[in-house]
């Protein structure tokens, strides 16, 4: 391109026009992180509820390596399932190395310790401002924890949101697990690297302003359940 207004302009274009590419390159991307979410979100969301009631030998260790995985570098995550899923690796005969399920398996353990430790800290301060009357009324600590969740759906609603948002915006896991295959594993993350390492800018525009937009739209849903739940809250009182 002869000039970066020519290249945004292009890029604008593709958006407006919805380019073939530009789309198939978005729907992987929201289909692999929404996928690895909702898988995160089932044990994620149960093993943060048992994390908050249960008492067991070594347990605040494992609360701190739960917080220390928060951070967790996407690149590991890549590292290790890549080792797990190639031909030598224990689940070599799977052969789902350079698919989207592996980005799928990869996202899921990067955003399961987001998922299960926010539910736990939601789990823990929901318990202490009503867990007495549930325990009172027979309810086992598990299921009080399960049912402080099911109360507090909007703050789960956040914290999935949150979880979805660290997804669809992380390269490196799905770059080493998914190879960039165009067409069968190239994300709109991984095709922005590649594409801006060619000097195709107008595509990697067209990608980055549609990757703006989700996480602006994830953001801006979080703030809505956010002031949702502030107004219930306040209706209670």
């Amino acid at each position: 391109m002869s000039s970066l207004g020519e290249s945004v302009r292009t890029a604008f274009d593709l958006v407006v026009r919805a380019d073939a590419v530009l789309v198939r390159t978005v729907l992987l991307s929201l289909g692999v992180s929404g996928l690895a979410c909702l898988f995160a979100a089932g044990f994620g969301l149960l093993g943060g509820a048992w994390l908050a009631v249960a008492k067991f030998p070594g347990r605040r260790a494992v609360l701190m390596l739960l917080n220390t995985l928060l951070a967790l570098p996407s690149v590991v995550v890549g590292l290790v399932v890549y080792l797990l899923l190639s031909r030598s690796g224990p689940l070599g005969s799977w052969g789902i190395l350079f698919t989207p399920t592996a980005m799928v398996i990869a996202q899921t353990i990067l955003v399961f310790p987001i998922i299960a430790a926010l539910s736990r800290q939601l789990v823990a301060d929901s318990l202490r401002d009503g867990g007495d009357q549930l325990l009172s009324m027979g309810a086992g600590p598990l299921m009080c924890a399960l049912l402080m969740l099911l109360h507090d759906r909007r703050a789960v609603v956040t914290v999935l949101l949150t979880a979805f948002g660290r997804a669809i915006a992380e390269v490196g896991a799905v770059m080493i697990v998914g190879g960039n295959i165009d067409g069968v594993t190239r994300v709109m993350t991984t095709a922005i690297a590649l594409e801006t390492s060619k000097g195709d800018l107008p595509l990697a525009m067209a990608l980055g302003l549609v990757l703006l937009a989700v996480v602006g739209l994830v953001n801006v849903a979080i703030g809505l359940v956010q002031r949702g739940q502030g107004s219930a809250l306040a209706g209670v009182r």
